[in-house]
């Protein structure tokens, strides 16, 4: 059976969802909740599993307006696990999705884009 979670935005976290059977994972709105590893774990634990499977294509939509360093920490580690599994036959796509006006969001994706060699990292300004 495929994976599938959908978690509706609040006050301090995002938009999440997760479609196994489409190969795609999106956030998107706002994240500064309290205990953020407690926020992602559930999202990590399936990560991690997805990442060892043999897929071919993985896409992470990534539109986030507002975030503090916690959850900075969190996405990274996660790009970086991607980032680790994109290789092969195995090809993950990351599109940073942010507008024109959100200059901290744009320097944490050029940043990101930075810190990965093998997966697709897309910054896309609107």
């Amino acid at each position: 059976m495929e994976f599938h979670l959908e978690r509706r935005q609040t006050t301090s976290t995002p938009y999440v969802l997760i479609d196994e059977e489409k190969s795609y994972m999106k956030m998107e709105g706002r994240s500064f909740h309290e205990n953020i590893a407690d926020f992602f774990k559930e999202i990590n634990d399936w990560l991690d599993n997805y990442l060892a499977t043999d897929f071919k294509v993985f896409t992470f939509d990534c539109e986030m307006n507002y975030f503090n360093s916690s959850t900075v920490k969190a996405l990274l580690n996660m790009i970086l696990r991607m980032d680790k599994h994109s290789l092969g036959g195995n090809k993950v796509i990351v599109n940073w999705i942010t507008t024109s006006d959100n200059e901290i969001i744009i320097e944490c994706g050029e940043d990101f884009k930075e810190d990965v060699s093998n997966l697709e990292f897309n910054l896309i300004v609107k």
